[in-house]
């Protein structure tokens, strides 16, 4: 006679940042609870994230700094758990923190502090969480009584409810794989084609060839646009294309969009500069133009834009054409990148199971009862700076409070 089956109420596949707060919800609420990952560690995308110092959540969190086919989706979770009780739980376990720009909350110290927290939350009961860990997941299959999960080990559990937390694509040397994705349809929900986001883009032949040799180049102040989609932060130059925190936003749109649109790149936003060089021509006729530009933009950037433009000499030499131009260059820049870097460099998946198979009050499957998916997995996909975390906290509830 075979041993019985060890008994769970829930069963979680994925130890990030979702499935660790989804846990410890539900065993804070008595369940017991098993958590899968196929990883050494727990927590591994938070470890790195933020510089070390995990870029924990965003003060300024709304729907709208989310993508998704449903815009209005994740409205439900975010309003039952909001950055203010994702604070008050840092705070309560003594971790220091600080605002950055833009509402960005990091830890003084270290990521680990928001691992350790997670973990002891895990511990917290009445119910009780077993992590277990190098567990590579074979199959899942559906039982009258739930859901049997198969690991790579030939270890089988089962559990009335089970927790899609595996996250999407993106960073591949991380772990990522596409488990809830094959898991979603082979319950028969769609899921929307993952694609990179928060991702640097890559120069197409004509841009590569202009811009060649300003790898390393930055622009502190630069705004990235998609039609009413904007994005006003930084800016840098790499060996293939661009990144920073404006590219990397606006990156989400452009792929969103299917890749239709250019994106608009204005690298001195908040200036005339058509106007501000007339009015130099007139202060200071016998300034160089490159020197002009210089003081507004770095020089090896400001030099190029001289160049492509034709512009050479004393202002009092240019005339308004000749400036024109040269607006158009810095502040009207049409980019059709000619792709991306990929999901090796992408800092979360844009896509996902379709939220419209999905309960936005619980993240449950509404045709499969007890199946359930959070975090990246789903179509929810948010801007850089503490969003995405945001939402593995607020879907990790939902379902947490659910299963």
């Amino acid at each position: 006679m075979s041993a019985p089956l060890p008994s769970y109420d829930v069963i979680i596949l994925g130890a990030g940042g979702a499935g660790l707060f989804c846990a410890g919800v539900a065993a804070q609420r008595g369940k017991r609870v098993l958590l899968l990952d196929h990883a050494a560690r727990p927590g591994e995308k938070i470890r790195i994230s933020g510089g070390g110092r995990c870029n924990f959540t965003n003060l300024h969190t709304t729907a709208a700094d989310f993508l998704s086919a449903n815009p209005h989706f994740a409205k439900s979770a975010l309003k039952r758990f909001t950055p203010q009780d994702f604070i008050a739980l840092v705070n309560r376990h003594g971790i220091a923190w600080h605002e950055k720009t833009l509402g960005q909350l990091f830890c003084d110290g270290s990521a680990q502090q928001i691992i350790d927290m997670l973990l002891a939350e895990c511990q917290r009961g009445p119910g009780e969480v077993t992590l277990r860990l190098n567990s590579a997941i074979a199959s899942v299959e559906k039982t009258p009584a739930g859901f049997r999960v198969h690991t790579a080990s030939a270890d089988v559990f089962d559990a009335p409810a089970l927790v899609l937390a595996t996250g999407g694509a993106s960073i591949p040397k991380m772990g990522a794989t596409g488990l809830a994705y094959e898991i979603a349809k082979q319950f028969g929900l769609n899921v929307i084609p993952p694609k990179p986001a928060l991702v640097p883009l890559l120069f197409g032949p004509e841009d590569a060839r202009r811009f060649d040799g300003l790898a390393g180049v930055a622009v502190p102040d630069a705004e990235t646009s998609i039609g009413k989609r904007r994005f006003r932060e930084a800016l840098l130059f790499t060996h293939k294309g661009l990144s920073g925190p404006a590219i990397l936003q606006i990156s989400s749109y452009w792929e969103f969009f299917e890749r239709r649109q250019p994106i608009t790149i204005n690298l001195l936003p908040g200036l005339d500069l058509f106007a501000l060089l007339k009015a130099a021509r007139v202060q200071h006729p016998k300034q160089e133009i490159g020197t002009q530009m210089a003081s507004h933009l770095p020089g090896r950037l400001a030099k190029r834009l001289c160049d492509l433009a034709g512009l050479d000499g004393r202002l009092a030499d240019l005339g308004d054409a000749k400036f024109k131009t040269l607006t158009a260059l810095a502040q009207h820049w049409q980019l059709t990148p000619a792709g991306t870097e990929g999901f090796a460099k992408a800092e979360v998946t844009l896509g996902g199971v379709d939220t419209a198979a999905l309960s936005s009050q619980s993240m449950e499957a509404r045709a499969v009862p007890g199946l359930y998916f959070i975090g990246e997995a789903v179509d929810v996909t948010g801007h850089l700076g503490g969003f995405n975390f945001q939402w593995a906290w607020s879907s990790g509830y939902a379902a947490g409070v659910a299963a």
